[in-house]
């Protein structure tokens, strides 16, 4: 985030803050080091960052949740549905961004597990916001054949141009069949108000203690929507399955040794990856994933 934009962060909480609120919740990984900032000069004001970090333990937090486990079944639905086992993803980063990394080994596990002849292609934008070179990703995916579209990034364009090419989707954020109600399988999406409800009563009620917070399919936190009624024969009672297994417990999405593609392996037999690691320690790829130049 360059100074302009911090300066805008900052005025934004300013401006919240003369209004008179003392609970302010910022809302995008970029907002996290001026909202600490602003954490450590506003000491009797709450703050609440979504993604990313950091946290002090006292009047600033961290909140995210368990994206992951709706990634993995997304997956299942785009390894159903795929006839060419050509399979797009539109990032907003690259390795070195452990959400978008750790999104994209989910859903590279979710569909291995239901189709392991199928590869992950995925076009790398560097930018959580441009919306050219969105579109020009998307269009290098299906120009290559693949034929559902998923994503981490924040236009509509893969969504929105596979149907135009008459090909599949998978929204994120929204329920995108909105938007293409031809093409939509299925959107990956966040319910925050599961969150914002919870903090906001412990404040009122006095037991906020500053500590972080991460929730998941159990709390109502990340939803998968309705399947299309044109998904794949099968494919609703793989995702049952799989919902089941993880409210469980028998599945953790990154469990046991998993081999990335470069032939390496990451985690232990009988293991699985911690939050923490999941969050923010995912730098490498699962083995069917190919990055496109």
């Amino acid at each position: 985030m360059d100074d302009s934009d911090a300066k805008a962060t900052e005025e934004a909480i300013e401006a919240c803050i003369s209004d008179g609120c003392n609970i302010i919740f910022t809302t995008s990984w970029g907002y996290m080091e001026t909202t600490a900032e602003m954490a450590e000069k506003y000491p009797d004001i709450y703050f609440s960052h979504g993604t990313g970090y950091m946290s002090n333990g006292k009047n600033f937090n961290n909140y995210f949740g368990r994206i992951y486990q709706v990634r993995y079944l997304s997956g299942i639905v785009a390894g159903m549905n795929t006839k060419s086992d050509k399979v797009g993803y539109v990032a907003a980063q690259d390795s070195s961004n452990s959400e978008v990394t750790g999104g994209i080994d989910a859903f590279a596990i979710g569909v291995a597990a239901v189709n392991p002849e199928a590869k992950i292609y995925v076009a790398v934008t560097n930018s959580w916001d441009d919306p050219d070179k969105e579109k020009a990703a998307s269009e290098q995916l299906l120009d290559m054949g693949c034929d559902v579209m998923a994503q981490h990034c924040d236009t509509p364009y893969p969504q929105t141009l596979a149907q135009e090419r008459g090909v599949y989707g998978i929204g994120y954020n929204s329920d995108m069949s909105k938007e293409t109600p031809d093409a939509c399988l299925t959107s990956v999406i966040w319910n925050w108000s599961a969150y914002y409800t919870s903090a906001v009563k412990s404040i009122i009620n006095g037991t906020w203690d500053g500590s972080n917070y991460y929730g998941g399919m159990a709390e109502g936190l990340v939803q998968l929507t309705n399947l299309a009624s044109f998904a794949a024969e099968g494919t609703q009672e793989k995702v049952d399955e799989a919902t089941a297994e993880i409210l469980n417990g028998s599945n953790n999405v990154f469990d046991g040794v998993m081999e990335t593609n470069t032939g390496e392996t990451v985690g232990t037999e009988n293991g699985t990856l911690d939050d923490a690691m999941i969050t923010g320690g995912i730098d490498w790829y699962y083995k069917n994933v190919v990055i496109v130049d």
